[in-house]
């Protein structure tokens, strides 16, 4: 029988559960608090960095971009039978329609020597122009679940979706160069012959992706505020395209302006789109009616610089702002 003072002691041998510790006081002010965070590199999160601070990092962030938009390429056309084979065929078939239908049955590109050149030409440049900013254009929300769970600069997104695009246009573009020689052995239409102004083609095709790229940050961040502007992005890139000369030469309509209108005839030649058509075709056609032209390359590289630039900075204004419900 155990008595009392047995009981006793046995409880008093038991070991005590642990005791939370007593709660440590700072009595730190705000500065203080702030100090010692910067101290231990900590940030604040869900605020804009610097700028400079931004790019630093967007840099750092180099192999991430480029591992994600090429498995985003990958995964566009994975699930379907054809595969990868897709991202030649889409721009092709493409080429194909416009071509029998503006080139052939309504001769909408009268007045070049060779038709099938310029639209396929035109269609397979154009592309890369309409997919990178539909690929801007929703890339935040498409990635939502990303943003959320990952801390990284957000122009991550856009970046990585034009690299996508990129990745699919370089297989196109040897589709595009094989139809445009094979195109000069159609009755009544000129041959087209490799030179050295071709090794200047790839320059012209970076500037369009610096360029696009810069369309991809205001696309992506004026979707992020609206996005119902995602439904209207398609019919501006269809008035785009036509605008452009993708179809047919613009200088056809431009010389039958007044001499009232020739300011209106310089923006429609000046303007971004068919600057870049006009670099990519006049590298490779050898085109009487679209010969090399310096100050077509001075605004191809303004154009890039600027529109790179202004995207940049109107993206990063709203940094904060992406991925948050």
């Amino acid at each position: 029988m155990t008595t009392p003072t047995t009981a006793g002691a046995a409880a008093e041998a038991r070991p005590k559960p642990p005791q939370p510790p007593e709660p440590i006081e700072f009595d730190l002010t705000s500065e203080e608090r702030l100090a010692l965070a910067e101290q231990n590199g900590l940030t604040r999160m869900g605020v804009r960095p610097p700028l400079w601070s931004y790019i630093r990092d967007v840099i750092r962030h180099w192999q991430f971009i480029r591992v994600l938009g090429a498995s985003t390429a990958y995964s566009k056309n994975q699930n379907n039978y054809l595969g990868q084979l897709w991202a030649v065929l889409n721009p092709f078939l493409n080429a194909i329609i416009y071509v029998v239908i503006f080139g052939l049955v309504l001769g909408a590109s009268r007045g070049v020597a060779n038709t099938v050149a310029f639209i396929v030409m035109g269609t397979f440049m154009f592309r890369f122009i309409d997919t990178s900013v539909h690929g801007g254009a929703r890339s935040i929300a498409s990635k939502s679940s990303l943003l959320r769970n990952l801390h990284f600069p957000r122009a991550v997104m856009p970046i990585s979706e034009v690299y996508s695009q990129l990745a699919t246009l370089i297989p196109a573009l040897g589709v595009m160069v094989v139809m445009v020689l094979l195109s000069g052995f159609i009755p009544a239409y000129e041959p087209v012959r490799v030179t050295w102004w071709w090794t200047l083609f790839p320059l012209a095709i970076v500037l369009l992706w610096i360029f696009n790229m810069g369309l991809a940050f205001i696309v992506a961040r004026v979707t992020a505020a609206t996005p119902d502007m995602d439904n209207i992005i398609s019919f501006v890139l269809r008035l785009a395209m036509f605008a452009s000369g993708a179809i047919f030469p613009i200088t056809r309509f431009v010389d039958k302006l007044p001499p009232s209108a020739e300011w209106f005839g310089m923006v429609m030649e000046y303007q971004p789109g068919h600057v870049y058509l006009y670099l990519g075709r006049s590298m490779i056609m050898q085109e009487k009616t679209i010969p090399p032209d310096l100050t077509m390359w001075y605004w191809g590289i303004g154009w890039a610089i600027f529109t790179f630039a202004l995207g940049f900075i109107v993206f990063w204004r709203g940094e904060e702002k992406y991925g948050r419900d």
